[in-house]
């Protein structure tokens, strides 16, 4: 589970998390690891990337969900990892030592915090002098969708507007070489990068459900009405034709 992200959002997101891998979603901080370093990958999920972080190399996967980490140590203990641990903890209270990381990474976690400055942070406090900082991070304001209809664009808004009310921001990408100058690294390089995470009806149906559900929530009595629109564009954009998606993902990397 992503820290600060509501959860709820069923078994394609899990799927989803689980598909990744670092040949993909890592390839921009392969270049910082080495033999005998300890690697963090904060906001593991399932592990399915921090299986592949690294080698030779101590790793510890981090995630606030028990249940993503429990699946995570089930796949290192198929795939015969034993210098690969998992544990649950928070990304703003890391159970590391000031100063004894030496690459901290992290995948598609950034934007779904409400604190991300203090989360970077943290993660500087565990690094040490020296140590080097990847951070992966999504712009839904720079994703490429064809076409983007009215319906696409109303049912994004409402995507949008979920990830806000959980306390995150889908544009981070925007900030986030920012924040971490904030945070105190230094040696910050930034890049965006455009991938097919999905396809444009898969996203299609992810969004709606996860408006759906929304409005069904008797709980969720913010912006029900604004929602409830949004997930009638999404169904109408889920009812339509095929088109192109990719997502801007915008990878980081500086020193501590």
């Amino acid at each position: 589970m992503l820290e600060g992200y509501a959860p709820g959002y069923g078994r394609d997101a899990v799927s989803m998390m689980s598909a990744r891998t670092a040949a993909e979603r890592a390839a921009f901080a392969q270049p910082l690891f080495g033999p005998g370093m300890w690697v963090v990958d904060l906001g593991c999920g399932p592990g399915s990337i921090t299986l592949g972080l690294a080698a030779g190399s101590r790793v510890a996967g981090v995630d606030v969900d028990a249940g993503q980490v429990a699946m995570a140590r089930d796949a290192a203990r198929r795939a015969g990892r034993s210098t690969v641990d998992f544990v649950v903890a928070s990304a703003y209270d890391l159970p590391f030592a000031a100063a004894s990381v030496d690459v901290a990474f992290s995948h598609a976690l950034i934007e779904h915090l409400s604190r991300p400055l203090d989360a970077l942070a943290e993660l500087r406090r565990v690094l040490k002098p020296g140590g080097r900082l990847a951070l992966s991070t999504s712009d839904w304001s720079k994703a490429r969708l064809r076409p983007k209809t009215a319906n696409v664009d109303a049912a994004l808004r409402g995507h949008y507007l979920l990830r806000r009310q959980a306390g995150g921001n889908p544009f981070a990408g925007r900030v986030i070489a920012d924040q971490c100058a904030t945070a105190g690294f230094t040696e910050i390089v930034s890049r965006a990068r455009y991938r097919s995470d999905m396809s444009y009806r898969d996203l299609a149906k992810y969004v709606e459900a996860r408006l759906s559900e929304a409005v069904a929530n008797p709980d969720f009595g913010r912006n029900r009405d604004q929602l409830a629109s949004a997930a009638r564009s999404a169904l109408t954009w889920v009812r339509g034709g095929d088109g192109d998606f990719s997502q801007c993902w915008v990878e980081v990397t500086a020193t501590r």
